[in-house]
């Protein structure tokens, strides 16, 4: 009973997190002090295969090897601030399931999603999809580069990499 309480509670906390109004960053507004409609958001000089945010295929070392250690560790992150809206099968929870993940996204998208969700979803036109389907946009779990790099390769080895 008190797994289930536990459970009920990070998924009620999730959800309150996920839904509240934050910190979003917008377009910049017209000169009337509006919000900006998301069709001014430019997107012209977005790269769909790396996504927004610092992360490139020259700063992203992937080995062909998994590391063991490092995806242990992201097994840990994934735990405490993912399991409550993903789970790693192709199931939706809140959001959608990770499997496969890593052989549908490149390496640099998914650094670049996971540590800069805001931006991601605002110029993205796959994950504006996704947020039709999941309704919750995914909150900034302030992860660290270090986090996010043991994320990944937990999701690799999620997908079958040895």
């Amino acid at each position: 009973m008190k797994k289930i309480t536990i459970f009920c509670s990070a998924i009620a906390l999730s959800l309150l997190i996920a839904c509240g109004g934050g910190d979003d960053k917008k377009a910049e507004a017209p000169a009337t002090g509006e919000e900006a409609p998301k069709s001014m958001v430019n997107t012209s000089d977005y790269d769909p295969k790396r996504g927004e945010g610092k992360w490139s295929a020259d700063n992203v070392n992937i080995a062909a090897k998994l590391d063991p250690a490092m995806a242990a560790s992201g097994k840990e992150i994934f735990d405490v601030k993912c399991a409550s809206c993903h789970k790693t099968t192709d199931e939706r929870l809140v959001g959608p399931g990770w499997k496969g993940v890593t052989t549908r996204q490149t390496a640099p998208w998914i650094m670049n999603f996971i540590t800069n969700p805001d931006d991601m979803i605002d110029k993205d036109p796959e994950l504006q999809a996704q947020l039709e389907i999941c309704l919750v946009r995914m909150p900034n779990q302030s992860l660290t580069d270090d986090d996010a790099r043991k994320l990944l390769e937990f999701m690799r080895q999620n997908d079958g990499v040895q």
